[in-house]
């Protein structure tokens, strides 16, 4: 095999890891927190996220810069072009959900969690799982 198939392969077999991890990350959440895993709350999860960028990108106490950083990431998801192509199984849209993450992330950084909170318009549980996706402290 030529060197540049152990790269696809090494890249390939990295973001299927990354994507089960995420997978992961979700249902141990809902573990912890003593309810079964609901695939269909988890589910709603992408709608919600994505109302909840919308939210925050067009609210004027946000600052300046994070609303730009979520507008570009609405643009970026909207976009066909991507890192990964979507169309590829399982892997298309993990890093999708990596950007999404990093930067919710850099909006609770910079927004605040109360913004965040106060524009989620989802239910709480899905919120304490997309918060720990985004590694933050509830």
């Amino acid at each position: 095999m030529p060197e540049w198939g152990w790269t696809v392969i090494g890249v390939v077999a990295g973001f299927v890891v990354l994507w089960l991890g995420l997978i992961v990350v979700l249902w141990v959440q809902q573990r912890r927190a003593g309810r079964d895993v609901d695939w269909r709350s988890l589910a709603r999860l992408v709608p919600d996220v994505i109302r909840l960028i919308r939210r925050l990108a067009a609210d004027p106490t946000v600052p300046r810069a994070t609303r730009w950083w979520l507008a570009g990431l609405l643009v970026y998801l909207l976009l066909p072009i991507d890192l990964v192509p979507d169309f590829l199984p399982v892997i298309g849209y993990a890093d999708d959900a990596i950007v999404t993450a990093l930067a919710i992330r850099y909006a609770v950084r910079h927004a605040g969690r109360e913004a965040v909170v106060r524009h989620w318009p989802g239910t709480p549980e899905g919120l304490e799982s997309v918060m720990a996706l985004a590694r933050i402290n509830t």
